[in-house]
């Protein structure tokens, strides 16, 4: 009769890992398959990726100057040179393909912005950036499809790995270009409202703060703090408001005018407006605003001579004149 045999060290091992193998969960073996594909995909989709901006690189110049071209057919940029066009057609370009090989659109970002700087001043129009950066992304996929078409399989996989791409650096450029605009249009809304309500000195610690057009609530409120920065800075004694020129007023920009004359006056200064008209005098009536702080003189010209008088210049020039 034979000896029984023995399972040796190899035969144990064997069963634990058939029976690890069977105790896993089934769920477990498709998602370690689905991960290996995923990787194998994602690898793939970047080997992709590198081919195609190799290539787009390879054949920079054509490609470049057909974009150009384009956007001087659509009549875009039409406020730049041809020069002008390439040149900053050279530079997107660049930047275009780093952006597509690296995955980073820092650089692109800087750029877009530096680009905004130079030709929003210009007029460009938002509509204009974006439509040059959609004609490259065109272009370009144009190219691949003429490279790639004798084989859809690997085409289909080209474009998927471009497609996302592109988008992307068109939404970056896009929005840089948007917030850039965004920024200048608020420096300029700064420059009109300063424009629109200067403090001028007239003589030293006497000043005039003329006011034209809509007095609205945020108008009123930034009057208020440039007076009384002005008054500080020109330790002003006396200030005439005038509003000649403005047509009407409701009830919050006159209280908010009843409080720039009391802030005024807690730091050190006398105001005098002048230049109500009948329809503004009945309004601050009706509205039941409180004038008692108010010094009110009927034109500009009386304004400024009760300034003076207020002031000490009046007295001062009667003197010269007898002497």
């Amino acid at each position: 009769m034979d000896e029984e045999r023995r399972p040796s060290n190899s035969d144990a091992l064997t069963r634990e890992q058939t029976e690890d193998r069977a105790s896993e969960s089934p769920e477990a073996r498709p998602r370690e398959e689905a991960g290996d594909r995923s990787a194998d995909s994602s690898s793939g989709a970047d080997q992709l990726l590198q081919e195609l901006v190799a290539y787009l690189r390879e054949n920079r110049t054509k490609l470049r100057e057909e974009w150009a071209q384009r956007i001087s057919d659509a009549e875009l940029l039409q406020v730049m040179s041809d020069e002008e066009i390439f040149s900053e057609a050279t530079e997107v370009y660049d930047n275009y393909m780093d952006a597509l090989e690296t995955g980073s659109i820092e650089n692109l970002q800087t750029y877009a912005r530096e680009l905004s700087e130079r030709i929003i001043p210009r007029g460009v129009e938002t509509d204009e950036v974006l439509g040059i950066v959609l004609l490259l992304r065109d272009a370009l996929a144009r190219s691949l499809f003429a490279r790639y078409q004798e084989d859809l399989g690997l085409l289909n996989r080209i474009l998927d790995s471009y497609e996302p791409a592109a988008n992307r650096i068109a939404v970056t450029v896009g929005v840089s270009f948007v917030e850039e605009r965004e920024r200048v249009i608020h420096e300029q809304q700064e420059a009109i409202r300063e424009l629109s309500t200067p403090v001028l000195q007239v003589r030293d610690r006497l000043l005039i703060l003329p006011i034209i057009g809509v007095l609205d609530t945020a108008r009123a409120r930034q009057l208020t703090e440039q007076l009384l920065g002005a008054i500080r800075d020109n330790r002003a004694t006396v200030v005439v408001i005038d509003i000649t020129g403005v047509a009407t007023i409701d009830r919050t920009v006159a209280n908010h005018l009843v409080q720039t004359v009391e802030a005024s006056r807690l730091m050190g200064a006398r105001t005098i407006l002048t230049g109500l008209s009948p329809d503004i005098a009945q309004t601050l009536v009706d509205l039941g605003v409180d004038l008692g702080m108010m010094k009110t003189v009927g034109d500009l010209q009386g304004g400024l001579e009760e300034a003076e008088r207020l002031a000490g210049y009046r007295a001062a020039d009667a003197s010269d004149t007898e002497t």
